[in-house]
């Protein structure tokens, strides 16, 4: 989960690279395309067969998904990288909500604190931290944590419906990438690649497909409430990582807030 962690980090910073050449939505569509092909080959060498009883479910994720990283590869192109990413790590926490609303779950006073706690934090990164400029960008970060945490409430329906993680993913990424096709086509199209810009889009798709085979090996193999905190160490990596392309300073108040979404989120998984 560590090694995930980093490259889920490595994934945004090749985001927040790449808005210079290209727009959010392709740099999306290059992360799914070149995922699925990754993804796809092997499967087609094993002959594992995409097709499933359950495509309606998969067709509702791959849409809540595709707007979750779609606000989120939007915000990466306008905030500070660990404001982006931690806001998109609130998704545990709505995670939560979703199951007190949809399953009727009675959570005790942990999962109390932690959705307060990280409704506090999140108050506290967007109000001081963020300029008048950056609070729409900063709405939509959010909103990709709640889209997040749909996602991962319909991930773990499918698993239950028996699909396994591999195929799960997959129908993701190519819905995904058809969806960011059809958007780019109809409307303001691709931009040029050459060779002094290809490696963002190299570095997102790459990334984010190693960063996605080491987080569903991690949950296979290992405690899934410890793989939970360490899957929090993405908005270190992506704090460090702020700091050292883009030199951007951390305030004491912008600090504080991610210490309590990290903890309330790493609380509410724990507890949940």
């Amino acid at each position: 989960m560590v090694l995930a962690a980093a490259c889920f980090a490595l994934m945004s910073a090749c985001a927040k690279l790449g808005a210079a050449d290209f727009q959010s939505v392709e740099l999306l569509f290059w992360r799914t395309a070149i995922g699925a092909v990754l993804l796809g080959t092997p499967m087609m060498l094993r002959g594992h067969s995409p097709a499933t009883p359950h495509w309606r479910a998969h067709i509702h994720r791959g849409f809540v998904g595709y707007a979750s990283m779609a606000a989120l590869f939007y915000a990466l192109t306008r905030l500070p990288l660990s404001t982006a990413v931690t806001l998109n790590y609130t998704s545990s926490l709505f995670f939560s909500v979703l199951c007190i609303v949809k399953l009727r779950d009675r959570p005790g006073w942990p999962v109390g604190l932690a959705l307060l706690m990280g409704f506090c934090g999140v108050m506290l990164l967007l109000r001081p931290t963020l300029t008048s400029q950056q609070w729409l960008p900063g709405l939509i970060g959010l909103l990709s944590g709640v889209s997040a945490g749909f996602a991962v409430f319909q991930v773990r329906e499918l698993g239950q419906m028996g699909e396994p993680p591999w195929r799960v993913v997959f129908w993701f990424f190519s819905l995904a990438s058809v969806m960011g096709l059809v958007y780019l086509c109809l409307g303001p199209g691709f931009s040029s690649i050459t060779p002094s810009n290809v490696w963002p889009l190299l570095g997102v798709g790459v990334f984010g497909m190693l960063g996605q085979l080491a987080m569903t090996r991690a949950y296979k193999e290992g405690r899934r409430y410890l793989v939970a905190s360490f899957a929090y160490l993405t908005v270190v990596f992506s704090a460090l990582l702020g700091m050292a392309v883009w030199g951007e300073a951390l305030s004491l108040a912008g600090v504080l807030a991610m210490v309590l979404i990290v903890f309330a989120g790493v609380l509410a998984a724990r507890n949940r």
